[in-house]
């Protein structure tokens, strides 16, 4: 149990043994000053408990709305009525020893009618305290969590930079594109150097050319030339040329 909480309740049960102990000694004292004024035996008993069961739901009263945090502007009436409950609680127990002219008596009997009327005004503003201390507890421990996480403080090399004002950027010409160099002009290769072809060579390239295209209808091939004469490529591409 925490120890606001167990301030709270030994207040509260101290104003309650008070209010019991005013009940008790109000109630005999009240029941012969009632006899003593001619008040019927069946009802004299009743009037100290009016009074005292008054005392006490008011202070309970007091106690559970002190302890909400009401404000004690809108407990007045409440307050008052207490404090007249416990005059009247006062004077009924102190009037017949003192119409007996039992002074020490009185005074006796005027101690717990006393205290009932300090409790009844200090106690509701003693609970009212401990609750706006916890709630003041309460709410500052659960203040780091609630608090929104801060960025970094900027440095001052951004103040600086957010005070000055940015001055207007002019914009870059665009690059002007140099002028494309022609390609080197690539020299033609030069002629292949004309093959001299042999007059008996070309006559029997030409022999075979004919009996070739006799015998298949169709003219014959370089390669196919080649392979009949036993000369090299270049030879047999010239002769075929000359054909």
């Amino acid at each position: 149990m925490s120890e606001d909480r167990i301030t709270q309740r030994t207040v509260t049960v101290v104003m309650g043994i008070i209010a019991l102990l005013a009940f008790v000694f109000s109630f005999g004292n009240v029941w012969a000053l009632a006899l003593r004024l001619g008040v019927p035996a069946p009802i004299a008993p009743l009037i100290a408990p009016m009074v005292d069961l008054s005392v006490v739901g008011l202070l309970v009263a007091l106690r559970y709305l002190s302890l909400r945090g009401v404000p004690p502007e809108q407990m007045t009436a409440a307050t008052r009525l207490m404090h007249v409950s416990g005059l009247l609680t006062l004077a009924l127990n102190v009037a017949e020893p003192i119409a007996a002219g039992h002074y020490g008596r009185a005074a006796v009997d005027a101690v717990a009618p006393l205290l009932l009327l300090g409790w009844g005004a200090v106690g509701p503003q003693l609970l009212r305290a401990f609750h706006a201390v916890g709630t003041s507890a309460t709410a500052s421990a659960t203040a780091p969590e609630t608090e929104p996480a801060q960025g970094p403080a900027p440095t001052s090399t951004e103040t600086n930079r957010a005070l000055v004002p940015s001055s207007p950027v002019t914009p870059e010409p665009a690059p002007v594109a140099a002028p494309i160099a022609p390609a080197p002009a690539v020299p033609a290769p030069a002629p292949a150097p004309a093959v001299k072809l042999p007059e008996p060579l070309l006559t029997e390239a030409r022999s075979i050319a004919a009996s070739h295209h006799a015998e298949h209808g169709e003219a014959i091939t370089a390669a196919q030339l080649k392979r009949r004469l036993g000369i090299g490529l270049p030879m047999a591409t010239a002769l075929h040329a000359a054909l």
